[in-house]
């Protein structure tokens, strides 16, 4: 999927196969339970922790995150059961698949 959010080549019509973006280093998946307004968000994460997370600048106007939805969280360095920065959102087909790898146990 590019950043336009087409899933197909337009000129032949055939879906495209993404892949799917699985957490990395100290990343854990988690989910949105509630918002705390403008880019604050508190997610519960894989790890069993509830975290108070923000969009970084850079990402605010790349994706549109709602209560419920599947993300990637990357953990402060200072206060990491705490806070830490949202770097993705899974989409409805992406979540299917995270249930598949078995990714989505405590949240």
């Amino acid at each position: 999927m590019d950043r336009s959010g087409r899933t197909h080549d337009r000129r032949r019509g055939a879906v495209v196969e993404s892949r799917l973006k699985m957490p990395v280093d100290n990343e854990v998946v988690g989910r949105v339970m509630r918002i705390a307004g403008a880019t604050n968000f508190f997610i519960k994460c894989n790890d069993g922790k509830e975290r108070l997370c923000t969009i970084p600048g850079r990402l605010r106007r790349m994706f549109w995150i709602k209560t419920n939805d599947i993300v990637i969280v990357k953990p402060w360095i200072v206060q990491s059961d705490q806070r830490g920065d949202i770097v993705w959102r899974y989409s409805l087909l992406d979540i299917s698949r995270l249930k598949e790898k078995g990714m989505m146990q405590n949240i």
